[in-house]
C-alpha cells in the first residue's frame, strides 16, 4: 500500500486525466486542477497514438472505443510522388492510431470521471509551498489546496516545471510552422490505411485517405520567425493557403491536395516546438509529467505515447516506493533515457524536412537501398513501439 494517499495534479490536457487515472489505480486519491474555465473540446489537431501509447492507455482503462485511424504501414516520397522508402507495421502488434487530438482527450476525461476522478476548472497555479503535511498549491484565485504530492502535467510552458527549477528550460523553436486540413483531393491508389510522406522542394506534407472520402493532410512550412498559434491564427487563413500553394505548386500531391482545400477549412498550429533535456524533473513533493518533462516535436510521432507512459510509471513508483524523494528519483531513471532518444530522433526528422531541392534529390537516391538494407522497420522502431509497462510487477528502488 503506497505511503501517498493524495496528489495534486496541475493540467487538465491529456497528461492530467491519464496521470490521475494512474494514480487512482494505484490506491491514491488524486484531483486534477485545470487554468481555464471550460474543458478543451474541439481544440488541437491531428496525432499519432503508437502501440506503445495503446498499450500505456490500456492499463489505465482508456483502450475501449477510441475514434482513431489504424495505421499499418508508412510510405515516404519525394515531392514528385516517387517513392522513396515503405515502412510495415511490427510483427504482433497492433497498428498505431491516427486521430483527432479532441477525441483522445474526451475519451481520457470521459474514462476519468467515471473512475471518479474530480476535475477543478479555473485553477491557474501561482506558486507552491511544502509543508510538515505535504504541498500546497496556491491558485490565482487566492484558493489552497494541500496533498501529499504535487504533479505538474501542465505543458511545454509548464509553471510546474518553473517551481522545481526557476533556470528549467523552455521550448525552442523547431524552425517550422503546422498547418493541417482535409482536402476533397483524392490521391491515386493511395490506401486507407496507410500514411504517406512526400518531401517537396520547399516544403514537407503528410497524408492519409479518410473514411467517406477526401484525405487529411498536415504540412510543415520552413518559417524564420517563431509564431504562436495566436500569432499565426491572427494572419488570415487565405493570406496562409496562397502561402502553401505556392510553396507546394510544384509537388505531387501536395499541389493537387491544397487546390482541393478550401480556405476555411486550413488548421492553423503555429510554431512546432521542441523542448530541451530538462535538468531538474523533479524537487521535494514536486515533480514533473507528460510536456512538462519531455515534449518531442510533433515529428516524432510519440508525444501523446510517452506522456501515458510516463504517468503510468510514476503512479506505478508512488505504490511501491515509500520515499517520495527516491520514488521520484527512480520515476526519472526510468523514463529519461527513453524520452531524450525520441526527442534526438525527433530533431533529426525536423532537419529533414527543410532539407531543400538538393538534399531532396539525394536522399531519393539514397533511400531505397537504405530501407533494403539496414534501415528496417525493426530497427528503427521496434525499441519504441515495443515498450511494455508490466503494472503488477514490483518497482525496486533505484
Amino acid at each position: 500500500m503506497s505511503a501517498i494517499k493524495t496528489a495534486a495534479v496541475i493540467g487538465g490536457g491529456i497528461a492530467g486525466p491519464v496521470t490521475a487515472l494512474a494514480l487512482r489505480r494505484a490506491g491514491i486519491e488524486a484531483t486534477v486542477y485545470e487554468a481555464y474555465e471550460n474543458t478543451a473540446d474541439g481544440l488541437g489537431g491531428m496525432l499519432m497514438v503508437a502501440p506503445n501509447g495503446l498499450s500505456a492507455l490500456e492499463v489505465v482503462g482508456v483502450d475501449r472505443g477510441l475514434a482513431g485511424q489504424p495505421i499499418h504501414r508508412m510510405v515516404m516520397t519525394d515531392g514528385r510522388s516517387r517513392r522513396m522508402g515503405e515502412f510495415a507495421g511490427l510483427t504482433g502488434l497492433p497498428p498505431s492510431q491516427v486521430m483527432w487530438r479532441t477525441d483522445l482527450y474526451g475519451a481520457v476525461r470521459e474514462r476519468a470521471a467515471a473512475a471518479g476522478v474530480q476535475t477543478v476548472y479555473g485553477k491557474r497555479l501561482a506558486g507552491a509551498e511544502e509543508t510538515p503535511a505535504g504541498v500546497t498549491a496556491e491558485f490565482t484565485d487566492g484558493t489552497r489546496v494541500t496533498a501529499d504530492v504535487l504533479v505538474g502535467a501542465d505543458g511545454i510552458r509548464s509553471t510546474v516545471r518553473q517551481l522545481i527549477d526557476p533556470a528549467a528550460p523552455g521550448p525552442r523553436y523547431t524552425g517550422l510552422l503546422g498547418f493541417g486540413a482535409h482536402s476533397k483531393t483524392e490521391v491515386p491508389q493511395a490506401r486507407p490505411d496507410t500514411m504517406y510522406f512526400a518531401f517537396g522542394q520547399h516544403a514537407f506534407l503528410g497524408y492519409w485517405p479518410v473514411p467517406g472520402g477526401g484525405t487529411a493532410w498536415f504540412g510543415n512550412l520552413p518559417y524564420e520567425k517563431p509564431l504562436s498559434a495566436e500569432q499565426a491564427s491572427s494572419t488570415p487563413s487565405a493570406a496562409w493557403m496562397r502561402i502553401l500553394r505556392e510553396r507546394f505548386a510544384g509537388d505531387v500531391p501536395g499541389r493537387d491536395l491544397l487546390r482541393g482545400t478550401g480556405d476555411d477549412e486550413l488548421l492553423t498550429f503555429g510554431g512546432l516546438e521542441i523542448l530541451p533535456s530538462v535538468p531538474t524533473w523533479h524537487r521535494g513533493r514536486m515533480v514533473l509529467v507528460g510536456d512538462a518533462a519531455h515534449a518531442p516535436s510533433s515529428s516524432s510521432g510519440q508525444g501523446a505515447s510517452l506522456a501515458v507512459e510516463s504517468a503510468v510509471q510514476l503512479a506505478r513508483c508512488l505504490r511501491d516506493i515509500p520515499d517520495v524523494g527516491s520514488a521520484f528519483a527512480t520515476y526519472e531513471q526510468l523514463r529519461r533515457g527513453r524520452v531524450e532518444k525520441v526527442a534526438a530522433q525527433a530533431a533529426k526528422t525536423n532537419s529533414q524536412k527543410s532539407m531543400g531541392p538538393v538534399g531532396t534529390r539525394i536522399t531519393a537516391l539514397l533511400m531505397p537501398l537504405a530501407t533494403r538494407t539496414f534501415l528496417k522497420p525493426e530497427k528503427m522502431f521496434g525499441w519504441t513501439h515495443r515498450y511494455r509497462i508490466d503494472w503488477d510487477a514490483p518497482v525496486v528502488p533505484a
